[in-house]
């Protein structure tokens, strides 16, 4: 059974950054594209990033040049490095992977 548990949300002022996890089990990780997608209150859930079995990267427009996504086999782990947080950027954060999501992890950019 996929598991996917998410780490790593907080409170954390515009400008700064914070780096997202998601440790995937039930799996074999290595050959699976990645996701992360976000949902904000009252919005619908939205895609951010994913990255492909061979490291291939995609974005959402509004976080080019600000997010990265990365993953690490050996840990079956996928990251979300997240810069120049916005207000905007206020969400909770979702892995996704095959037709699973994790729990969720928020994420709350405020002064």
């Amino acid at each position: 059974q996929v598991q996917l548990v998410e780490s790593g949300g907080g409170l954390v002022q515009p400008g700064g950054s914070l780096k997202l996890s998601c440790a995937a089990s039930g799996i074999i990780f290595s050959g699976a594209a990645m996701n992360w997608f976000r949902q904000a209150p009252g919005k619908q859930r939205g895609f951010v990033a994913s990255i492909t079995p061979g490291g291939t990267t995609n974005y959402e427009d509004s976080v080019k040049g600000r997010f990265t996504i990365s993953r690490d086999n050996a840990k079956n782990t996928v990251y979300l490095q997240m810069n120049s947080l916005k207000p905007e950027d206020t969400a909770v954060y979702y892995c996704y992977v095959r037709g699973r999501w994790g729990q969720g992890t928020q994420v709350t950019v405020s002064s």
